[in-house]
């Protein structure tokens, strides 16, 4: 389906192809192995304009909003959907500085991701606080101009090569949630470490590390919002980046079923190509409506946030756990289609089904979604019948 996009978008549809194509996908099996970060593709993504795709133009960006990142976001995934994280990471922590920051932080942080010169990292999970995100425990404690900051971040995306981040500390413990605020730190700032890389199952091209704060003074300056607000801005950067973990699953998907189609028509058993069996068919039918009925719910609900929305919640929450289910069944189809040799490396499957799994766990586990889309389901009917 074309969906109706706008030249602009075919543009950069076609752009995020190339890319994948000529600089993702040959060294993807690579960079998996060796879980290594692909600085020489972040760098052949930024020369592209990619990582200025979402933001506004006034601070050096192309413009675009959550469609238009949900559009690349899926091309490079079909190719590697670990690579792709590298630019997927750095929106989701630029969202909280492009809907909260102030002016001077978005001319200050803004201009140098819109060039890809520094990517970004969210850092809000902890050890102790996953899934429940009002249970932090990092600590910010006024000093004077500063704010003195305490804890440890896990498993936070673009550890350690990024050099903005947006962390969340509390402030007020006795406030509950409305006791967190949001700090923008650089990296290099005194008492801001990073702690073991993680070795992981799937996205490997991607880094995943721990941040340490140990008495790291942050300036009044960057804080974001204001104190009290962190809660607040988790949960509205998440309603606008859930989209793009979805756009992530949908790309690795499409790859997978690329793949299996692709597969399916070389292979020759029983003197004839084993898609012209009705049983492998109709998996692969199955495979291609549920992809499409994703990317439809995905596009619809970037397009509602661009056009001002509210209370997308719901919506964005369906279209995360919608399409990363359909990546996980999708992808595990995709290697019983090429049998055994699905199940080796040689064959990019195997690494599309290790990397569909994150979709379903980060950002939110698909459980904690369905609870929001319950919780809004319900609250929206309570208003009706008043």
């Amino acid at each position: 389906m074309k969906y109706s996009l706008t030249e602009e978008q075919e543009m950069i549809r076609d752009l995020c192809r190339i890319v994948a194509d000529e600089k993702i996908r040959p060294v993807a099996a690579k960079y998996d192995e060796e879980q290594t970060f692909p600085w020489d593709v972040v760098k052949a993504m930024g020369d592209a304009d990619l990582f200025g795709i979402f933001i506004p133009e006034e601070y050096g960006g192309l413009g675009g909003g959550v469609m238009e990142l949900c559009i690349a976001v899926e091309e490079l995934s079909k190719a590697c959907g670990g690579i792709a994280l590298a630019l997927a990471g750095t929106a989701l922590a630029s969202f909280p500085i492009i809907l909260f920051g102030s002016e001077e932080q978005k001319r200050k942080y803004l201009p140098d991701i819109a060039a890809g010169k520094k990517l970004a990292a969210f850092a809000l999970t902890e050890p102790n606080a996953g899934s429940d995100a009002a249970a932090i425990q990092t600590s910010a404690v006024r000093d004077g101009d500063c704010y003195v900051l305490n804890g440890t971040k896990q498993w936070i995306t673009n550890a350690g090569e990024a050099e903005i981040y947006t962390v969340f500390a509390v402030t007020n413990r006795s406030k509950g949630s409305r006791g967190a605020t949001a700090f923008l730190l650089e990296k290099g700032m005194s008492g801001f470490d990073f702690g073991k890389k993680e070795n992981k199952l799937g996205v490997r091209a991607s880094a995943t590390g721990e941040i340490i704060l140990r008495d790291c003074r942050v300036p009044k300056e960057n804080v974001l919002g204001r104190e009290g607000l962190g809660f607040l801005i988790a949960m509205k950067t998440f309603d606008q980046s859930r989209p793009g973990v979805a756009a992530q699953a949908l790309g690795i998907a499409q790859g997978a079923l690329d793949e299996a189609v692709f597969y399916a028509r070389e292979r020759v058993q029983f003197g004839k190509p084993i898609s012209s069996f009705q049983g492998l068919q109709f998996m692969l039918a199955d495979m291609a409506t549920e992809i499409e009925a994703a990317r439809a719910l995905v596009y619809q609900t970037a397009r509602a946030i661009d056009a001002g929305e509210k209370n997308i919640a719901k919506e964005s929450a369906m279209c995360k756990v919608f399409a990363s289910d359909v990546a996980m069944k999708v992808t595990i189809n995709a290697v019983q289609v090429l049998g055994g040799y699905g199940y080796m490396k040689d064959y990019p499957v195997e690494k599309m089904m290790r990397d569909a799994k994150i979709t379903q766990i980060y950002e939110g586990t698909n459980e904690i979604q369905r609870g929001i889309i319950a919780a809004n389901l319900i609250k929206e009917y309570a208003r009706k019948k008043k």
